[in-house]
């Protein structure tokens, strides 16, 4: 039985609320319950930049996963972290430009100045799967792409990201850089030309994210991130015939990354995105599966500045 838990992002003292919530118990390996375990879900760094609670938490989620209390799989912020501090042909694998600084800022201002530190952390982040498939349910950060997945596996990677293949996944247009953006960043569409819109960082964007889950749409407008998105004339375009979908029959599949909005539930009835923005004044989001293979609007769980609730919310658009 597992709690399944979404994006951190460095926010500490939520976690340790909803852990307590939950029933964990801090002892000498870590937060652990006598009957279950935490999945997190990626996304464990950056952002919270009034916080430095990056430390402590860590510290946290590096116990429970290494004294086998949680699993974990990585977030495209842990990919980019290591692509940030690897150096490759001279160069870092990711830029340090004024956005790739900012987003960062927040780990660089607990780690800057104890290289130990960050390389622990660091070394952690390589421990991460990309994605894990278990009997009855599949967890990912961004998007369960069949694809991508077997396009990993064949060239010989499988889910465990390596030095190499931090180098090739850096590099845009190779096999290995398309099937790894689509696992911890999820599918996305191109908008129509003169169509943008400004992310949650202010940044202004031309690729709109998709709701791949989405068993039944058939147009643009029915797969738009955020929902509300205006495509103007675009919206009733047929959806690119590539993008993943995740057929009604499959196992229970748990993701993050999305920055939803309002009471968490399922998006589908076998796709959970628990990612409600808690970096944005929002909820850390936790969904207790027991072995149900229709995920159920009852059992999400959720810490909210000073309270945790329970909801049994209905599902957003």
């Amino acid at each position: 039985m597992y709690d399944l838990i979404g994006d951190i992002h460095g926010h500490a003292d939520e976690l340790v609320k909803l852990l307590t919530h939950l029933g964990y118990v801090n002892g000498q390996t870590g937060y652990q319950h006598p009957s279950r375990k935490v999945i997190f879900l990626g996304d464990f760094i950056d952002r919270g930049e009034d916080l430095a609670q990056h430390r402590a938490l860590l510290g946290v989620v590096m116990a429970m996963v290494r004294n086998g209390h949680a699993l974990a799989v990585m977030g495209n912020h842990e990919f980019n972290a290591l692509a940030y501090h690897t150096r490759h042909d001279g160069l870092y694998l990711r830029p340090h430009t004024k956005k790739n600084n900012e987003q960062h800022q927040a780990f660089l201002n607990e780690y800057g100045e104890d290289p130990e530190a960050k390389q622990q952390a660091l070394d952690f982040f390589y421990e991460l799967p990309l994605w894990l498939e278990l009997d009855e349910l599949r967890v990912v950060h961004a998007c369960w792409d069949a694809r991508s997945i077997q396009a990993l596996t064949a060239l010989g990677y499988g889910a465990q990201l390596t030095p190499e293949l931090l180098v090739k996944a850096s590099q845009a247009g190779s096999t290995e850089y398309g099937a790894v953006e689509t696992l911890l960043k999820g599918y996305e569409v191109a908008l129509p030309l003169g169509v943008s819109f400004k992310d949650k960082g202010g940044f202004e964007r031309t690729n709109m994210r998709t709701q791949w889950w989405q068993h039944e749409a058939t147009c643009l407008q029915e797969i738009a991130l955020p929902a509300d998105l205006d495509l103007g004339a675009a919206a009733h375009d047929a959806i690119p015939a590539d993008m993943p979908r995740y057929g009604v029959a499959e196992k229970p599949c748990f993701v993050g990354h999305y920055w939803l909005r309002g009471e968490p539930a399922p998006r589908t009835h076998n796709v959970a995105c628990l990612d409600y923005s808690v970096a944005k004044q929002g909820k850390l989001v936790a969904y207790r599966w027991s072995g149900e293979a229709v995920l159920r609007n009852e059992y999400f769980r959720y810490s909210a500045k000073a309270e945790v609730r329970k909801t049994s919310a209905t599902c957003l658009g």
